[in-house]
């Protein structure tokens, strides 16, 4: 296999395809400290793509509670005892070792096997195909916490407190993460998946695909699923009309997805990052997801050890054991929390673009404000400015305008009860 160059880990690794990269990617942020679990992105996402027959137990969206819950139920858990039992037949103890980290390193490097360096002699990628029942309930222990310690009713006498709850859970909401090495691609036989060269978005031909379902088996997410009725694989599309600018209430511009469009919780940032020759993301300060992702590291890859660079970052819940969040999101994972926990002024004013507009965001400028608040977080003196951040589209022109500090109206006194 050619050898790919994955930022994410640090290093090279085997990929059946050589490099070749698009000239922008679609990505998103996901702040899981947000999410309230409604399930409204779900609901979208099924009116929009996946109403039709043979689609019933299809959820190209899904939010599922962790650490019990998954669609298709213990997909995660299934890949890593994959992945654990490929190391002990290799003799190898897969390890990040930080102190390489560099700016294109930023997590360090990885020296565990990844899912195409694991597969066997008969497959391009180390994977799993779910039973038909794994996919039959997407809200499987919903809600569902770790147990409790104490108190009456399971309630803690001493209370919830951070950096860690006694009891916790979290959302994990998901789509296909569009990766830049994707497995299902890498495992099709019949090179019905591509990447388009435009925005990076990972696709299905549907006619040359034969329902062989070696992408459902690949990819270690299971954001590739068969449909029985037509026999073949589908998957999340990104909503690609929509991103190309063809909706009309699009104004000729990319706008974000129907999922992140709909959220009420304000966790999900959109958009399209350039791409270098080489796979990096072209340095742009000013573009809210370089910001997050390359500037803050705030925001972090889900799996960065399957080795498909996936490219949909999540914030990281702060209440949740770290070794559980370092599995499941990387090394970067208390850089993330303690930048998250006591923001910056530029960090602070970023954040309150999640969720403003359905129009992507190209850049932001940020007017200076006045000082409304000091605090001592983690032991460190913190200050709050009221700033104003402004967003704009890609054509540079002004979609969005908001303070850090959310504007107080008050009823008068005569139409305190009126609707």
């Amino acid at each position: 296999m050619p050898d790919v160059y994955n930022w994410h880990l640090g290093r090279t690794m085997t990929y059946p395809y050589p490099e070749a990269h698009p000239t922008k990617q679609f990505a998103a942020v996901f702040n899981i400290n947000r999410c309230i679990g409604c399930q409204t992105c779900t609901g979208s996402c099924k009116a929009t793509w996946t109403f039709s027959r043979g689609q019933e137990y299809m959820w190209w969206n899904n939010v599922e509670t962790k650490p019990y819950g998954s669609y298709p139920q213990h997909w995660d858990v299934k890949v890593l005892q994959l992945l654990d039992e490929a190391h002990q037949a290799a003799g190898v103890q897969p390890q990040w070792d930080h102190s390489q980290a560099s700016e294109q390193a930023p997590y360090g490097v990885y020296n565990g096997l990844t899912l195409t360096e694991a597969s066997g002699p008969n497959e391009q990628v180390l994977g799993y195909l779910p039973a038909e029942s794994e996919w039959r309930s997407p809200n499987f222990y919903e809600d569902t916490s770790t147990g409790y310690k104490g108190g009456a009713y399971g309630l803690s006498p001493d209370g919830a407190s951070l950096p860690e709850h006694q009891a916790w859970f979290f959302y994990l909401m998901r789509i296909c993460n569009h990766c830049t090495y994707p497995a299902c691609l890498a495992a099709c036989p019949r090179k019905a998946i591509y990447k388009r060269e435009e925005d990076g978005i990972v696709l299905i031909d549907q006619e040359r695909c034969r329902g062989y379902r070696k992408c459902v088996q690949a990819c270690p997410y299971k954001k590739s699923m068969y449909r029985g009725t037509t026999q073949v694989s589908e998957k999340c599309v990104g909503c690609y009309p929509r991103v190309e600018g063809a909706d009309p209430l699009s104004d000729g511009v990319p706008m974000e997805t129907r999922c992140m469009a709909v959220c009420p919780g304000k966790i999900r940032l959109n958009g399209l990052v350039d791409v270098a020759e080489d796979g990096s993301w072209v340095e742009n300060p000013k573009h809210p997801l370089y910001f997050l992702v390359r500037m803050e590291q705030i925001a972090l890859p889900l799996y960065p050890q399957f080795g498909t660079e996936p490219n949909i970052y999540y914030i990281p819940p702060r209440w949740a054991p770290r070794p559980y969040l370092r599995q499941m999101f990387g090394p970067g994972v208390d850089h993330a929390i303690e930048r998250y926990t006591a923001p910056s002024r530029e960090l602070l004013a970023v954040l309150q673009l999640f969720r403003t507009t359905q129009k992507m965001i190209f850049r932001y400028e940020i007017e200076e404000g006045p000082l409304v608040r000091e605090a001592e977080i983690n032991g460190k003196p913190w200050q709050m400015y009221n700033d104003t951040v402004i967003g704009f589209d890609a054509k540079d022109r002004e979609i969005v305008r908001l303070s850090v500090v959310e504007p107080l109206h008050e009823r008068p006194m005569e139409r305190l009860n009126s609707i």
